[in-house]
């Protein structure tokens, strides 16, 4: 055995002696305490620190062994209690209750806490005393070692006289008291809930103000009603119910994009003047809270509402930045609900025909291209023979001419309301010379501009734009050589490319030549069979 260093020694010595000074005789710390035992000193010292803490002592409130129960002594006070209260004495009649209250707190009898803390908080609401009520829901919350049931019984019972005070005693004593229970609630995990309840109530009653105009600034209570729901992260909590969540996140995205909405028309009646005060943060919150929402548990038979109402907000937030893809893909969805689906006359057309409209107005992509010629092979499409024909053309590979385009269908969509805004006119005339000129380069080497813009029907230098636009983005390849005035659609092949091109042309021709020559072969035996 190593004979151990004197500094070794010496440090042993006066933690030896600093454990001596710290743990009482006679506790179970010295028995732990050993000269070479480090670990057990510091697990000795983090449980003292930790019994010691006031907090814990809340905390480890409910976890305590009930050492009495007072049920016969809460049974013989509470009538006692009662006679004294209705004798016009309330507050002796709390004090009586509030000394056996402490007792039974203290010997950790849950049941009779639990009953004497809600006949307090009766009387007081009995008594239509609602200072004194919400005082003493404040104190009985706060006391100390307070059993979490107990708490919870008093937040509960209160929740439950909202309504009859709001309507009975007027907004006033219903705010104090909604106050009073966002102070209880306030910082404790196990009354998450509750005070997600409480904080849509007194959002709710905000957003009310500011639509009835009662309030001095209808913005400002629009925005306070936003902040008091986004402040809640509900998605985190743990005693709240999967679909109770959702409708929290769609109550703050619905909050959100009203917001957005203000403060996006504020900034426009400045004529065009740069402002930090529009709503892009309250749309990109939007799209944050979009994340949070399951929508695999939307899919479900009961949830319907909650999915109409989801992807109704997601519309609207993709219509903003002008995402048609992204809302056609939520008409989809809303279009695949069977309760839309099954309503072929109304809500299941409408959801068919903004599929249609958006598709089309989307930019052209992979994803896009694919969407449209599955929409285009439904057989529910073809009940609308207008829309239709409006996907056929954007299907075929033929070009389109804008004045045939606005004459069939220009007065039929102008008359939708997502065609009634000059924006999105422009945007199907884009989307149809994009088409055109997709079609030109599938069929086109080389084109002149003058042929080319006289088939797309624009000026020379809307075909430049829209080429750059097109080359840009990745659609085609295209080259302009402007003192030539051609546009070539081919780019220069490489050898390597062309040697493959070869080989592959190759491997079909000798393919040929091996099945013809297998054909005469078969021929020239049938012949010989039949001259023998």
């Amino acid at each position: 055995m190593r004979t151990p260093m004197p500094h070794m020694i010496m440090r042993m010595t006066h933690m030896q002696s600093t454990f001596s000074l710290q743990c009482p005789p006679g506790t179970w710390g010295n028995s732990l305490q050993t000269g070479h035992n480090k670990v057990a000193t510091r697990h000795r010292d983090w449980i003292t620190r930790t019994h010691n803490s006031p907090s814990s002592k809340y905390i480890m409130a409910d976890n305590k062994k009930q050492e009495k129960d007072f049920t016969k002594e809460v049974d013989a006070l509470l009538p006692e209690a009662e006679a004294t209260i209705k004798s016009g004495k309330l507050q002796d009649g709390l004090d009586k209750l509030f000394t056996l209250e402490k007792q039974t707190r203290n010997a950790a009898d849950l049941a009779s806490t639990t009953r004497l803390v809600k006949t307090a908080i009766q009387h007081c609401y009995d008594a239509r005393d609602y200072p004194l009520l919400n005082s003493t829901i404040s104190v009985l919350s706060k006391k100390h070692g307070q059993l979490k049931a107990a708490v919870q019984a008093i937040v509960e019972s209160t929740i439950s006289w909202l309504p009859e005070v709001k309507e009975r005693d007027g907004l006033e004593r219903w705010l104090e008291l909604l106050e009073t229970l966002r102070g209880v609630t306030e910082g404790k995990i196990f009354l998450e809930t509750p005070r997600a309840r409480v904080t849509l109530l007194l959002s709710h009653y905000h957003e009310g103000l500011s639509i009835s105009g009662k309030a001095k600034d209808p913005k400002e209570s629009l925005q306070t009603a936003s902040e008091l729901l986004s402040d809640l992260q509900v998605e985190t909590y743990s005693s709240m119910e999967r679909r109770e969540k959702i409708e929290f996140i769609l109550e703050q995205m619905r909050l959100l994009v009203a917001v957005a909405r203000q403060k996006d028309a504020a900034v426009e009646k400045k004529e065009g003047k740069e402002s930090l005060g529009d709503g892009e943060a309250e749309w990109v919150k939007v799209r944050v809270g979009g994340r949070k929402v399951n929508e695999e548990f939307l899919k479900e038979k009961d949830n319907e509402d909650l999915k109409l109402k989801y992807y109704d907000l997601m519309i609207q937030h993709a219509l903003h930045h002008d995402s048609y893809l992204d809302v056609a893909k939520y008409y989809y969805k809303v279009w695949e609900t069977p309760s839309i689906k099954e309503d072929v006359g109304d809500k299941g057309k409408a959801a068919l025909e903004h599929i249609v409209y958006y598709i089309v107005l989307a930019p052209h992509t992979n994803e896009q291209s694919d969407m449209l010629h599955h929409l285009y092979v439904d057989p529910a499409l073809l009940k609308l023979e207008l829309h239709y024909n409006l996907v056929k053309c954007f299907v075929t590979k033929e070009l389109m001419r804008w004045p045939g385009i606005e004459a069939i269908y220009g007065q039929a969509l102008r008359k939708t309301p997502v065609f009634s805004s000059p924006k999105r006119w422009e945007d199907l005339h884009t989307r149809v010379i994009e088409h055109n000129i997709r079609v030109v380069a599938e069929y086109y080497t080389r084109i002149t501009i003058p042929r080319l813009t006289s088939l797309l029907d624009l000026t020379p230098k809307q075909t430049e734009q829209t080429l750059a636009r097109l080359v840009v983005s990745g659609t085609i390849w295209a080259k302009i050589d402007r003192p030539a005035g051609i546009v070539n659609f081919r780019s220069k092949r490489s050898a390597e490319d062309v040697m493959n091109d070869w080989s592959s042309d190759m491997q079909k021709l000798l393919g040929l030549v091996e099945k013809t020559w297998m054909g005469m072969n078969a021929a020239q035996a049938a012949q010989s069979r039949v001259k023998s």
